[in-house]
């Protein structure tokens, strides 16, 4: 009988662990549970830090806890600290700032909207706070110690001063008060922040860390992340720019000061700190590459070391788009945060700054869209250098005239390198030319070239062009989405060097390069912005005429043929 008790005993015991859960269910947690938080928290927007999702998650849920029985309202509560976000609308941004760390946590652009990967838009203002990740933190370096002030919570208080909005954090970190302060100017993207520590000892700094990375809001994403960067200005040089993509991971790079401002950007909007005007600049500012995500660089660090003077100090911040006209009026040079040309800067900058004025006020003038603007732009400069390259075409002519005379005398007088100088010049003189004929003529040739550049860089950031419509282009900042115009720019060359051709006799090396050039600028004008395509395009369609009058007074110069 042993054995069957044991059995027995065995099935009891089974059907005790099956059935008390269907007899006696647990109680379904109500809303505001511990469930409901953990997806509330997941709701919670990434601009906080996980203490701010977690409080806010908390602070959802507390009608529902209120309304659970006595019994279990009374049971014990882990105690959070805290955390709230001061939002502050300006008439063309709304901020946001955090308790946590008296950090810049975000900032929407209200009147730019993001773009869909059809240039059309998602509906929503452009925000420059990548999910998770803090525009704006700081941290505190005192002889032997940094504090990073992410971790610490403050006490904040709004007020407004002079018609601005001042939100203001205070925390007492070990023994020393510490007060950050943003002033928003009511109709900008700039802000005011001063920071003040107490006690502060000397060589003490506050470390300004800049963002790692932007959200994008583009229709072409790729395209957005590739103009990742940050860029600084030393006093007294130019500014100088350091691409996310020229940094390897955990490569760091320290550039000493005064440091006169410092800017993270990507394609069309930047975070700029700067020093104020008529104070000595930033002590320094380091660069550390970020991980990257395949071979795309989309991450860095940036930190910015400001020096304590009294344990205070003072900057502005500007965290809006690329508007060429809003950056002047910051001064500093701050227009040039898009350093361009690289080696070339001091040529291609000018440059690229006098063809963004001339077509602003050809907009504000004319009235008229950025497209047709670009063809007005293109027909005028081709009008202006007609003169020039009239000369140069004619020069060049001339040349091909003198040409077998030269080589007549060059095999006659190889021997006599004297006899063969003075024969040249006698038959430079009496055309009406010098050795440096041809140069002087292929120099207005030359001449649209720094145009062109100028306009390549400006097409990489102008904000004006963002999102504009022309033709069947429906972002003339992007590439031409059927690539039509690459291959009018393609035909258009072709033509130009066929009508320059003739009359000439053309060896097989020039026939060649007829149709190799043509080939090259179309597979080189693919990936190239529809609105560059647009100008050069207008710019070849301009040169027909003047290409036809000179190969029609080539043809004429040209002797008769004498038939037997």
């Amino acid at each position: 009988m042993e054995p069957r008790r044991i059995v027995l005993a065995v099935v009891l015991m089974a059907a005790v662990l099956i059935l008390t859960p269907i007899l006696f269910p647990s109680p379904v947690p109500a809303p505001g549970s511990k469930t409901a938080v953990t997806d509330s928290a997941s709701t919670t927007p990434a601009v906080a830090d996980s203490a701010t999702a977690a409080v806010a998650a908390a602070g959802a849920t507390a009608p529902a806890m209120r309304a659970l029985p006595d019994s279990l309202n009374a049971a014990p509560q882990p105690v959070v600290m805290p955390v709230d976000t001061a939002v502050v609308p300006t008439t063309p941004a709304v901020f946001r700032t955090t308790n946590r760390g008296a950090a810049l946590i975000g900032v929407e652009m209200q009147q730019y909207v993001a773009l869909s990967n059809k240039g059309r838009t998602k509906g929503g203002p452009v925000e420059l706070a990548k999910a998770g990740d803090r525009l704006l933190s700081f941290r505190l370096v005192t002889p032997g110690d940094t504090v990073a002030l992410n971790a610490q919570t403050f006490t904040s208080t709004r007020s407004e001063e002079n018609g601005r909005a001042v939100v203001r954090y205070d925390a007492t970190v070990g023994a020393r008060a510490i007060t950050i302060a943003y002033s928003f100017l009511p109709d900008s993207y700039r802000v005011n922040v001063s920071a003040v520590v107490q006690g502060a000892p000397e060589n003490s700094f506050l470390l300004i860390d800049m963002p790692p990375g932007f959200r994008s809001s583009e229709s072409d994403t790729t395209e957005d992340q590739s103009h990742l960067a940050y860029a600084y200005k030393p006093d007294q040089q130019n500014a100088k720019g350091v691409a996310f993509r020229s940094l390897d991971p955990g490569e760091r790079r320290i550039e000493a000061g005064p440091i006169n401002w410092t800017v993270a950007k990507n394609k069309y909007f930047l975070l700029g700190v700067l020093a104020p005007q008529g104070v000595p600049g930033f002590a320094e500012v380091n660069f550390t590459g970020g991980d990257r995500v395949a071979k795309a660089a989309t991450r860095g660090q940036a930190t910015i070391v400001a020096s304590l003077k009294s344990g205070a100090v003072a900057f502005e911040l500007y965290a809006g788009p690329q508007e060429f006209k809003r950056l002047v009026a910051i001064g500093r040079s701050f227009e040039t945060s898009n350093p361009y040309g690289g080696w070339l800067q001091g040529v291609v900058q000018p440059f690229a700054t006098m063809v963004i004025r001339l077509l602003l006020w050809m907009k504000s003038t004319l009235g008229l869209s950025y497209g047709w603007i670009l063809v007005l732009f293109g027909v005028a400069v081709r009008l202006i250098l007609w003169p020039l390259n009239q000369k140069a075409m004619r020069s060049s002519m001339q040349m091909q005239r003198i040409q077998p005379h030269l080589a007549e005398i060059q095999t006659k007088y190889k021997g006599d390198p004297t006899k063969l100088q003075a024969e040249m010049m006698r038959v430079y003189k009496e055309h009406g030319m010098s050795p440096f004929s041809s140069l002087s003529g292929c120099l207005p040739m030359l001449i649209p070239l720094p145009v062109f550049f100028a306009l390549f860089f400006v097409f990489q950031n102008t904000i004006e062009f963002r999102g504009v419509s022309f033709l069947w282009f429906p972002d003339i900042s992007l590439k031409d989405p059927f690539y039509v115009l690459p291959v009018l720019v393609a035909i258009t060359a072709m033509g130009l060097s066929y009508i320059g051709m003739r009359g000439m006799k053309a060896n097989e090396q020039q026939k060649m390069m007829m149709y190799l050039m043509p080939a090259m600028m179309m597979v080189i004008f693919f990936n190239m912005a529809s609105g560059l395509n647009l100008y050069y395009f207008v710019q070849n369609l301009a040169s027909l005429p003047q290409q036809w009058l000179i190969s029609q007074e080539r043809t004429k110069a040209q002797p008769p043929v004498v038939r037997g």
